[in-house]
């Protein structure tokens, strides 16, 4: 009996953080690796909206910092094969460290750290922050990084195969 040819199929995606678009032919190393990511990030508050009157900034800071370890462990463990050409994996997944969630930490996160470092005693982490000039400016940005990786999180989900259900959205 003769072999079967597999059609490859070929992904179109927009890219988040205004990187444009990715085109790619799936394979199965890309969609190991993006699953991997994928699930990681939709447990994580980096890529969920924090309530304007809950969470605390610096929790979803950590997540968003957490995302760097976690993106180069998958990405060593996928090996190169993630990382032939632009238009694959690999450089998308850096590209959206550093060019997406990098940006906005570089800007926030040394703002807040001055902020915390003269919390008085006495005075809760949360009430601090709630007090912080600078607040409802950084919520705000930080809405737009977890918009922009609700995005990312849907490529994801697209390179790694997964049909998401319109309900959970």
């Amino acid at each position: 009996m003769p072999k079967q040819k597999v059609k490859a199929t070929k992904l179109s995606v927009g890219l988040p953080f205004n990187l444009g678009q990715l085109e790619f032919v799936e394979d199965e190393t890309q969609q190991r690796a993006a699953w991997e990511l994928y699930v990681e990030l939709t447990t994580r508050i980096a890529a969920q909206p924090l309530d304007p009157d809950t969470g605390i900034l610096r929790e979803a800071f950590t997540s968003l910092y957490s995302v760097f370890g976690i993106t180069r462990d998958i990405l060593k463990r996928a090996g190169p094969e993630v990382a032939r050409g632009k238009n694959s994996f690999g450089p998308v997944a850096i590209n959206v460290l550093n060019k997406g969630i990098r940006a906005f930490l570089a800007k926030w996160h040394p703002l807040l750290q001055a902020h915390e470092e003269n919390r008085p005693a006495g005075v809760s982490v949360r009430d601090h922050e709630r007090a912080w000039e600078q607040n409802a400016e950084c919520r705000k940005a930080l809405a737009e990084v977890q918009r922009q990786m609700t995005i990312y999180v849907d490529v994801l989900a697209k390179i790694a195969g997964i049909k998401a259900d319109e309900e959970d959205k």
